[in-house]
């Protein structure tokens, strides 16, 4: 790849992957990387033009502590430690880490040296994001003081010479002002990045490498009409047309009129599309199911039971295209943190399928990055802006046993809520919404005779990575809408909810 790069060292960090996706909004191309797997020789051969130390849940005077060769620091290569990088390079430096006498979490009033490259163009005085108990009381010898609070008089200092920047705050979260610019400051001010990484470059870039890399053999994907294998599709589609054939495994639980929705939007690509409509062998074998697990399990091997007879007819291919993506195969760092997000996958696709390698062509990119990708392919917006959907669908936001007529309530119902949404303009503002079909039944009145039918709860959040989530604060009068028409149009349902629970502690998903 002949983009700049910038390396991410990974302390166990849990905005490890955030702080990747901000230097990847500045034009500039980054990977994280697990701090224990990177030699100084590894780093040499990269060639970074910058590296970034991320936060950790640790102490850099405790036993076991991650730590680095202070050689990183003689390598003429910019760093920026960021919270527990900040200390990391503090500690290795000579200069001394202790435990705050009051720790800092959340917003904290903050005074920056304007002069700094680091801060320059930003409010003397503005709001950080601090999440720390110990600090650095005392700088490395040759650096200078160029931030602080109240309770963290080190809050940032550097060696301008030797391009060396501490910051005990967070730049990559939101909450943190002029977070993005500190970001972009050290980028371009320190590192001498020109933003090189644009989605226009990745497509001209990939296409010509999967072109190569297939030659004249023929390639395989399944698509499930979500953005990642969408926009795969797409990419493949630019590069090898009808080399590409696409199954689309229709299991009967998508959104309604959805499968006609991702068919209408390949129907002019140079592809192979292929539709199976296999909702009644879905329906089938989830006869009286009603655990969540269980019905996730019965999808997934029913899923790779219709992929592989359709796979079969086509014979042996070279390629497999998986739409991986690179929050997928980022390193849990030091290799104990804790699986926050589970993923609602329908399931891998099977290893007894004959092919030779498999293709990944989005693994390097991030969701939004993704999207972007999808808009320079002039993929269909349909595709492009898809809410993020659970690979059993539906299935699991019908709670219990799954029929037609509660699939047909919920298609409805969901479909209402979404079309409101869309006409409050909201589509792009909320992350996820979606309505769930509860087991609950109540009494209700409608005209002058009593109801004893479904509750339906709706669900929207607003969020930057999906491991946390907030409930999105939806104007009453829309919620007001979509209740109004969802007991009026659907038939089966006389009460709407609307989900005001964070993530944690529930999920966004109900199953």
């Amino acid at each position: 790849m002949t983009h700049q790069y910038v390396l991410i060292l990974d302390f166990g960090g849990q905005y490890n992957q955030l702080i990747a996706r901000r230097v990847r909004e500045c034009g500039v191309y980054c990977e994280v990387k697990p701090y224990n797997k990177m030699s100084v020789e590894d780093i040499k051969q990269l060639d970074p033009v910058g590296i970034i130390f991320t936060g950790g849940p640790q102490s850099v005077y405790g036993d076991g502590a991650p730590s680095i060769s202070s050689e990183i620091f003689e390598l003429s290569i910019p760093v920026l430690g960021i919270c527990y990088g900040c200390q990391l390079m503090a500690h290795t430096l000579g200069g001394k880490v202790e435990t705050c006498v009051t720790s800092e979490y959340g917003k904290t009033e903050t005074e920056y040296d304007t002069s700094s490259l680091l801060f320059r163009g930003i409010d003397e005085k503005a709001v950080s994001w601090m999440s720390h108990t110990d600090y650095v009381s005392e700088i490395p010898q040759g650096f200078k003081n160029t931030a602080r609070t109240e309770n963290c008089p080190n809050a940032a200092f550097e060696n301008a010479e030797r391009k060396l920047y501490g910051i005990q705050l967070h730049p990559e979260v939101n909450h943190t002002q002029n977070g993005s610019k500190i970001l972009h400051n050290f980028l371009y001010n320190v590192c001498g990045c020109v933003g090189d990484w644009t989605m226009e470059n990745f497509a001209e870039t990939q296409i010509k490498e999967i072109r190569e890399r297939v030659g004249s053999g023929k390639v395989l994907l399944g698509l499930s009409g979500g953005v990642d294998s969408s926009v795969a599709a797409a990419l493949l589609s630019k590069a090898v047309g009808s080399q590409l054939t696409c199954i689309f495994v229709d299991h009967g639980f998508m959104r309604k009129n959805e499968g006609d929705e991702v068919e209408e939007a390949f129907k002019d690509w140079d592809i192979n599309f292929i539709r199976v409509n296999a909702k009644n062998q879905f329906m089938s074998k989830l006869n009286g199911v009603s655990d969540p697990e269980t019905k996730r399990k019965i999808i997934g091997e029913e899923f790779i039971r219709c992929f592989e007879a359709e796979a079969k007819k086509i014979g042996t291919v070279d390629y497999l295209v998986q739409g991986t993506i690179y929050p997928d195969i980022i390193e849990s760092g030091t290799g104990d943190a804790a699986v926050i997000k589970s993923h609602h996958n329908v399931g891998g696709l099977p290893d007894y399928v004959d092919f030779k390698e498999i293709i990944e062509p989005l693994r390097l990119l991030f969701k939004d990055e993704v999207r972007k990708l999808g808009q320079e392919l002039e993929l269909s917006d349909t595709l492009v802006w898809r809410q993020p959907f659970p690979g059993p669908g539906l299935a699991i936001r019908i709670i219990g046993e799954i029929t037609d007529e509660k699939l047909t309530i919920l298609q409805d119902a969901d479909w209402i809520f979404r079309e409101e949404i869309a006409k409050a303009g909201l589509d792009r503002g909320i992350h996820q919404y979606f309505a769930v079909l509860t087991s609950m039944r109540s009494v209700g009145v409608m005209g002058d005779g009593r109801t004893y039918d479904y509750t339906l709860a709706l669900r929207g959040v607003t969020t930057t990575d999906f491991m946390t989530a907030d409930f999105a604060k939806i104007p009453y009068e829309v919620l007001e809408t979509c209740a109004s028409r969802i007991v009026n149009e659907v038939g089966n349902i006389n009460r709407v909810v609307y989900d005001i629970t964070t993530k944690p502690p529930a999920t966004i998903e109900w199953e």
